[in-house]
């Protein structure tokens, strides 16, 4: 009988390693799932998640949840880097998300738990419109 767990061992590997190098960014499982297979070490799609899921357990991935009609996002998390919260723009044209760090934005977080009591979840809090890209393309 064949032992499957050192192939298993690459899948997981290759898993970690586009996350890292995808650190930058809100990746999908069907992302990860072209990258897997490109490298010989295709996972099924529940296996992704699962691996997914027990990675946002250790601290290690973020997970994204930004509406009921897209799969969830993941992010890996450098243990060095300060990750704090940010809010998000979705573009509804091409769906590229964007981290926003923006003073502005974080006075209106404070202003709306000072004012009326209510905690934002910035991390939880999607902008949707156009990026400028997209924007740029409408008007040529």
């Amino acid at each position: 009988m064949k032992n499957n767990s050192g192939y298993k061992t690459k899948q997981k590997e290759n898993l970690l390693a586009f996350l890292i190098r995808n650190k930058d960014k809100h990746t999908n499982v069907r992302e990860i799932s072209v990258f897997l297979a490109g490298e010989g070490t295709p996972m099924g799609t529940a296996t992704i998640y699962r691996q997914l899921e027990k990675l946002v357990g250790q601290g290690l991935v973020r997970k994204y949840i930004l509406d009921g009609s897209t799969g969830a996002c993941f992010q890996y998390i450098e243990e060095a880097d300060c990750c704090h919260e940010h809010f998000h723009l979705k573009c509804t044209s091409c769906g590229q998300l964007i981290h926003v760090d923006c003073d502005f934005l974080s006075e209106a977080q404070n202003h709306i738990f000072e004012h009326h009591g209510f905690t934002v979840d910035s991390s939880q809090t999607v902008f949707y419109g156009k990026c400028s890209e997209c924007s740029k393309a409408v008007q040529l």
